[in-house]
């Protein structure tokens, strides 16, 4: 394993070294790995999804109750958006937990 200077310190580390270990300067990024990375995005692509599909959600159900013929089809189309925008926000929040954990647990080790 070849041997490097420190920039800060200029005392020998490993070029596999994260830290140096005498003044703590950062040599080497920690990088994520490749599922790690897949995971990440996955939790970002998904909280896009679900933000859209809140905006286009909310949208139909309002529109539903504009055009309601009568004032029971308008209190259907409410009740029915609301339940919608609940169940929703509930999967989106359990998606964010589970998801969160997996981004948590595969970060760089530092």
């Amino acid at each position: 394993m070849a041997m490097i200077n420190c920039p800060e310190c200029n005392e020998e580390v490993s070029e596999s070294a994260i830290k140096c270990p005498k003044c703590g300067f950062t040599i080497n990024e920690p990088k994520r790995s490749l599922f790690g990375k897949i995971i990440k995005w996955t939790f970002i692509i998904f909280n896009i999804i679900m933000l859209l599909w809140v905006f286009t959600g909310g949208g139909a159900a309002s529109n539903a109750v504009a055009t309601a013929g009568s004032d029971a089809e308008a209190a259907g189309a409410a009740i029915g958006g609301a339940l919608g925008m609940g169940m929703l926000f509930v999967m989106w929040v359990i998606g964010d937990i589970i998801l969160g954990l997996f981004v948590l647990f595969t970060r760089p080790k530092s």
